[in-house]
């Protein structure tokens, strides 16, 4: 009975101990803040078991030319201030966010992601990242051909290369 009296006792500390840790502030939540002891093994826990259980495993259609470089225009005008385009430098935005949004464009990217699970992070957007969910701003044929354009990005037509390789325009 002093066992398990124990285990209760042990759990009810360790619950009032995380509590007070969130309630009294000392949880980072500043992006400039170092993370909290084990916060990215588990949001990548969470966020692959998610997309591997609900990304769609295949695409509704395959992208023309004309759906890659629209694609590419609609990326321009929704993602690449803070994920870049071709050239590495990062923008102010992507400079102050935590967690880092990926370069999409340069290096590895996204393409060894399927189209599908670059749709769903699209269409879903990811907590607590900055990533917005697309769904209400963006028609499903757009997303596709955002993430058509993202998981095919080391082989693009070259016309849709160099629209990607404009620098961004400041209003």
């Amino acid at each position: 009975m002093k066992f398990f009296s124990g285990i209760i006792f042990a759990l009810l500390l360790g619950s009032a101990i995380v509590y007070g840790y969130f309630k009294l502030g000392y949880a980072p939540v500043a992006t400039a803040a170092p993370p909290m002891l084990f916060e990215k093994t588990f949001a990548h826990m969470a966020l692959h078991a998610h997309v591997d259980k609900d990304a769609p495993k295949t695409a509704p259609f395959q992208p023309t030319e004309a759906d890659l470089q629209n694609g590419a225009q609609l990326y321009r005008e929704h993602c690449a201030v803070c994920h870049g385009l071709s050239d590495p430098a990062k923008t102010a935005i992507a400079k102050g966010m935590y967690p880092d949004p990926p370069q999409l464009l340069h290096g590895k990217g996204v393409t060894d992601d399927t189209p599908g699970e670059t749709y769903f992070k699209v269409t879903n957007g990811i907590r607590l990242t900055g990533m917005p969910a697309y769904s209400d701003s963006l028609s499903e044929k757009e997303r596709w051909q955002i993430s058509f354009v993202l998981a095919g990005a080391d082989k693009l037509p070259a016309s849709v290369q160099d629209s990607l390789k404009k620098p961004l325009s400041v209003n």
